[in-house]
């Protein structure tokens, strides 16, 4: 295969490449990508929306690369702030652990178990001494967390944000930091998180990871995201009959989103079909 054909099946689906010259430059070199990806266990089912990044998981993993499935039972604890308007509840060690087992076992209804690395942040945050913590949070400024739309948007309304939501974005960048991740997948969401982790990287002299986004699906009310929140999703634990169900109750016109953002089908043929 082609760089130029790896490259275009890594780009179906996505929405940013960042930057774009730089994966090109890093599969030039004939070598797996350590690819990371992070999932919170923050509750104990994945559902479709989670399916988007792994799909392209899962492509990245018959191309050959080396998928490391973050369980982030660290980053859980404190409560990722990415698109909430208010702040996240954080759930006990013990409910972040049950869910954790959940999600290792769904995962592999997508992945292939005898290629994916299974990895657990608090195995270095738990760690990390105060100092350390202390040092890690002097790599980033308020006013730069202020640029996030989430956060921009909660202190211009005067809601509030606290402190430990800040730790957040520095605690995901340093997971790629201890992984050494060559890319890092993620929704559109995450944008301003794994461009922290590009910055960690180089601070710590390591080559920086390329960025790969991919656009949020939208939940079955075709109004918000899909999240267990808004009571709009489809679990991966579902039985079959009542996921068909589901899907058969989505739109016409949100049907060919989910072709695109779910299905294996190009652009092309999915052009055809409509």
């Amino acid at each position: 295969m082609t760089i130029q054909d790896a490259l275009a099946i890594i780009e179906r689906g996505a929405d940013e490449i960042l930057p774009l010259d730089e994966l090109r430059k890093k599969l030039k070199k004939n070598k797996p990508l350590r690819i990371k990806v992070g999932f919170d266990p923050t509750a104990p089912d994945l559902h479709l929306g989670h399916t988007v990044v792994m799909n392209k998981m899962k492509q990245l993993q018959d191309l050959g690369h080396e998928i490391i499935f973050l369980i982030g039972d660290f980053t859980g604890m404190i409560g990722d702030p990415s698109g909430k308007n208010v702040t996240r509840k954080p759930l006990t060690k013990e409910e972040i652990l049950e869910n954790a087992k959940s999600y290792e076992e769904q995962v592999f209804k997508i992945l292939d178990k005898d290629k994916t690395k299974i990895a657990f942040n608090s195995e270095w945050m738990s760690k990390m001494t105060s100092a350390d913590m202390i040092t890690l949070a002097s790599r980033q400024t308020v006013a730069r967390m202020l640029e996030r739309d989430d956060f921009s948007k909660r202190y211009k309304s005067e809601q509030a944000i606290s402190i430990h939501e800040f730790l957040y974005p520095l605690v995901q960048g340093f997971d790629s930091v201890a992984l050494q991740a060559d890319m890092e997948l993620g929704g559109t969401d995450q944008k301003f998180n794994l461009l922290v982790g590009k910055q960690l990287q180089q601070l710590h002299g390591q080559q920086p990871q390329t960025a790969l986004t991919q656009p949020l699906l939208d939940g079955l009310d075709g109004v918000k995201k899909m999240s267990k929140t808004a009571n709009n999703f489809i679990a991966l634990t579902d039985p079959p009959k009542e996921m068909f169900g589901k899907i058969m109750s989505i739109s016409d016109e949100l049907m060919w989103r989910y072709f695109e953002l779910l299905s294996a089908c190009s652009i092309d043929e999915i052009g055809l079909l409509q």
